[in-house]
């Protein structure tokens, strides 16, 4: 351990989305790890002993961690594996550009495209294709992701599809949509993991879907590879509430967080030892795709609880988690202003009366998620009772003391 904290001592203090040059020093220390050839489980404990301080540390050193144990285990793994990633990009306009070009500019393509290079590298059984779906974006996204892709150095395995042109072919996975406005963010990635269906490179294909923006690197891949070949599950996620997770986000849509978390696990119970549904990196076998795209009622942003439900109820405790690396990039972000949270558990709840069966309980919860309005549910966020917003998400699955006449009483306050 001693040898590898050396690596830390030329790391600047934070991690700049946007530069480079910090990007590239990740990388650079990532490989400095593996230079020594360490085994994945050293790594997993070197991953430990570090997350017990984690401000001991810099970011940087952190990320770097997770990227070397995400690369070696791919090497550990002696079969061929193809990953397909899939993002959807909606007024991303800004950010896909440079820096130089503007000021948040991430050159996220660019950049997602460098980052699965450098993860596959070195193993030529180890394959990798990326999606753009442009999810009606009115700035043309799509159009500037293809003029990058058509500059891009080499021979590289990325398109840009567009949602509406799905639609407008009547392609089975649009199913009633009759234009890209009836999506945010859902309905393109359900596009995109079905066009990856429709071509299976390997006997191991897994569908990711991401984020557009850099905030999970992809270099860490690896980490849900792990969750499905090594251990056998259908579906691996990222999640940002586990002990060794890395997080940088921004405190209030973490307080907001909390009480969604906690509202939805009191309807959707069989989900109850999964923490974090909404980060952006999530992968599943093609084959559990192709079982699950079918007949789905949600194309926003509560798209990804409708997936993993639909794969729960294929084989319970089939979601591996796994601690994530993750920068909020909360600049420029299409969901901020947004705040989809109560349109989200409005939409779990429809999944809660398709999927499941009622029970008094969840029904109580049910019933009060559809009566309120976005003013009342300001009302709540801003009374948000202390028993929920000062404990851990970790411990909503057990606790469910905040009972639907304590959260009436909230919007009394």
């Amino acid at each position: 351990m001693e040898q590898v904290l050396g690596f830390w001592k030329t790391c600047p203090e934070g991690l700049d989305l946007t530069n480079e040059n910090h990007l590239d020093q990740v990388r650079t220390l990532a490989d400095s790890i593996q230079a020594g050839n360490p085994s994945a489980r050293s790594l997993r404990e070197w991953e430990t002993e570090i997350c017990k301080d984690k401000d001991a540390l810099p970011l940087m050193a952190h990320l770097a961690v997770k990227l070397a144990l995400s690369k070696t285990i791919l090497r550990e793994i002696k079969e061929p594996v193809h990953v397909s990633v899939v993002f959807a990009a909606y007024k991303e306009h800004n950010r896909i550009r440079r820096k130089a070009e503007h000021e948040h500019g991430e050159d996220f393509l660019n950049r997602k495209i460098s980052q699965l290079n450098w993860l596959c590298r070195d193993f030529p059984d180890k394959t990798w294709d990326l999606r753009m779906v442009d999810d009606g974006c009115p700035e043309n996204s799509g159009a500037i992701a293809e003029e990058i892709l058509a500059q891009a150095e080499g021979e590289v395995d990325a398109d840009v599809l567009y949602l509406q042109k799905a639609i407008d072919k009547k392609l089975p996975i649009t199913g009633t949509m009759q234009s890209a406005s009836e999506s945010q963010k859902g309905g393109s990635i359900q596009y995109g993991m079905w066009e990856a269906t429709q071509r299976i490179r390997s006997e191991n294909h897994l569908i990711v879907f991401t984020d557009a923006d850099l905030s999970t690197h992809l270099g860490q891949i690896g980490l849900l590879v792990d969750g499905i070949i090594n251990h056998g599950k259908l579906a691996a996620i990222g999640s940002r509430r586990e002990p060794a997770s890395i997080v940088v986000k921004k405190g209030v849509r973490n307080i907001r967080g909390k009480l969604f978390i906690y509202l939805w696990k009191r309807i959707i119970t069989n989900l109850n030892y999964i923490v974090d549904t909404q980060c952006g990196f999530k992968a599943f076998r093609a084959e559990t795709i192709g079982r699950i795209l079918d007949d789905l009622i949600e194309r926003k942003f509560a798209f990804d609880v409708e997936l993993l439900l639909k794969t729960e109820l294929l084989e319970p405790n089939s979601i591996a988690k796994t601690a994530v690396a993750w920068i909020d990039s909360e600049t420029a972000s299409t969901t901020t202003s947004i705040g989809p949270y109560l349109s989200m558990l409005k939409a779990l709840v429809k999944m809660y009366r398709r999927y499941l069966p009622a029970n008094p309980s969840a029904e109580a919860f049910a019933k009060f998620i559809e009566s309120l309005s976005e003013e009342k549910w300001q009302s709540i966020v801003t009374n948000i009772p202390t028993e929920i917003a000062d404990r851990d998400p970790s411990e909503f699955a057990e606790y469910s003391g905040v009972g639907v006449d304590r959260l009436k009483e909230a919007l009394q306050d």
